[in-house]
């Protein structure tokens, strides 16, 4: 009869509001985010600009999924912007023909082709990564460095630092670009947020109803334990970071389209604009815990608070300021929220 008496009130204690507000924190700043910048400007609530902030949200928020995976493992993949530019530059390049000398023509893949080769591409990048981490026993922030540096090193020699610009292809060999991904629209959505939604999706449906999804809570909460009943965690790791490289790609495939161009400097700080968004979003730097909705929600937070900047004429440097200051308090509120779970385990 003592026992229920002392454990009533601590569960009374964990509905409290303090921790609502805690838990749901990404969601309560995206929405005080939509109600300042609709009271300070009165364009920003319509249902055409939030569209045009959500197409530009949908690069952050796929990289972040990537970057989720990553964590969720209790790893850092550093590379995602390079493998960006590294797939925009590539792409860039079919779309401007591939020469072959030796038979003297000039090849113009479909766009199909240009996507798929372009995601193998960021797989391979992305399995470098876990390959080095998992086998090799790199640390995962030395090992994505490394490989961030060499992938911006070659897009840059494959451009010699300049960049592809008005990538329309050629429509009379069956190559009409590719920026219908970025400026055509479903039903008035634009389709990266489209395909934001759906990989954002699948990925939930993964982490939730799959069996990798259990595999990788469990390598990230705990990797020696995980291994000891029987989870594949070196094939988990190499797995994360590779999906985490087509997740870039498509990323870069996305960004290519929207501008139409693609360079070599693209990407730059958009691993850290993917981390924010995973910690904003209530995962744990540490592995094993977090969520694809908070992901996501922690993605919209920056993207719309940056646009909100922008249209209220905020000078960039001062956007620099605010996005840094919304991470600080992200990771003081997970350490808040974290530490405090672990002090009462």
């Amino acid at each position: 009869m003592s026992d229920t008496t002392v454990t009533r009130p601590v569960k009374k204690s964990d509905f409290s509001i303090g921790r609502l507000l805690l838990e749901g924190r990404a969601f309560f700043a995206l929405i005080a985010i939509i109600i300042v910048f609709s009271v300070l400007s009165p364009n920003y609530l319509t249902v055409g600009n939030l569209l045009i902030m959500s197409s530009h949200v949908a690069i952050y928020g796929i990289l972040a999924i990537g970057m989720l995976l990553v964590i969720l493992n209790g790893g850092i993949d550093l590379s995602v912007g390079s493998i960006l530019a590294l797939a925009g530059v590539s792409a860039g390049a079919m779309m401007q023909g591939i020469e072959l000398q030796a038979l003297g023509v000039i090849l113009y893949p479909p766009v199909w082709a240009v996507v798929v080769l372009t995601c193998t591409l960021g797989a391979l990048v992305g399995a470098v990564n876990g390959v080095l981490i998992s086998v090799f026993k790199v640390p995962a922030f030395v090992a994505t460095l490394g490989v961030m540096y060499v992938a911006r090193g070659i897009a840059l020699l494959m451009t010699n630092g300049l960049t592809y610009n008005n990538l329309s292809g050629r429509p009379e060999l069956g190559n009409t670009g590719f920026d219908w991904l970025g400026f055509n629209r479903i039903a008035g959505v634009p389709i990266s947020v489209i395909v934001l939604a759906v990989l954002a999706v699948l990925t939930g449906l993964m982490l939730s109803r799959s069996a990798f999804g259990r595999w990788l809570y469990a390598s990230g909460g705990n990797e020696r334990a995980a291994e000891l009943s029987g989870v594949p965690t070196r094939r988990v790791k190499i797995t994360v970071y590779t999906l985490s490289g087509i997740l870039s790609a498509i990323a870069g495939l996305v960004l290519s389209s929207q501008l139409t161009s693609a360079g070599p400097t693209a990407g730059i700080t958009y691993e850290l604009t993917a981390i924010a968004a995973v910690v904003i979003g209530g995962a744990a730097l540490t592995g094993g815990r977090g969520t694809i909705r908070g992901t996501m929600l922690g993605a919209f937070v920056i993207g719309f608070l940056s646009d909100g900047l922008v249209i209220i004429g905020v000078s960039s440097y001062w956007q620099t300021v605010f996005t840094g200051a919304v991470i600080v308090l992200a990771v003081l509120m997970n350490s808040l929220q974290y530490g405090r779970s672990g002090r009462k385990s």
